[in-house]
């Protein structure tokens, strides 16, 4: 989005996100905090978690900490969170194909093709998207994780009702 637009489109995303959540379709967003300032945010959206035991990942993280290592390492931490905690059977993600940096990032936490396919980017605009998928077995871990309010939040969405 232009610069102008950004903010008010970042918050009116994130408020939407808790005004929609139902326990059918949710998405748990994490910010990414690097050296005490906001860098970024994590999500995992799912549609039919307690029957697919899938979802998406997808993120957002502030051009000055790129190159850091801050990207991946926030993308491990949410798979570990989700094949952990959540009992994933699998994990999905995609990046615009032109997107050289979004779609390194997923090569080195594990995630493999799973095809192309055309997506709107913006108004009146398309551009192929990298769909990717990440199994358990193919998952690169990083620093190992910590959660807590785990139990909590699986009776929330219905895991351990």
């Amino acid at each position: 989005a232009p610069a102008d637009e950004l903010p008010l489109n970042f918050v009116q995303y994130h408020w939407g996100l808790r005004t929609a959540w139902t326990r059918k379709k949710w998405t748990l967003e994490f910010a990414v905090e690097h050296e005490g300032r906001l860098a970024g945010t994590q999500g995992f959206m799912t549609n039919n978690y307690l029957v697919t035991h899938t979802g998406e990942t997808g993120s957002w993280l502030g051009r000055e900490f790129h190159g850091r290592g801050i990207g991946t390492a926030m993308r491990q931490a949410i798979c570990a969170f989700v094949f952990d905690h959540l009992d994933a059977d699998q994990i999905t993600s995609a990046a615009f194909t032109d997107n050289p940096a979004s779609n390194a990032v997923s090569r080195k936490v594990g995630y493999v093709g799973n095809g192309v396919q055309r997506a709107t980017r913006r108004e009146g605009e398309w551009q192929y998207s990298q769909q990717l998928l990440l199994t358990p077995d193919a998952f690169v871990r990083g620093e190992p994780i910590s959660a807590s309010g785990v139990e909590e939040f699986r009776k929330f969405i219905g895991l351990d009702a």
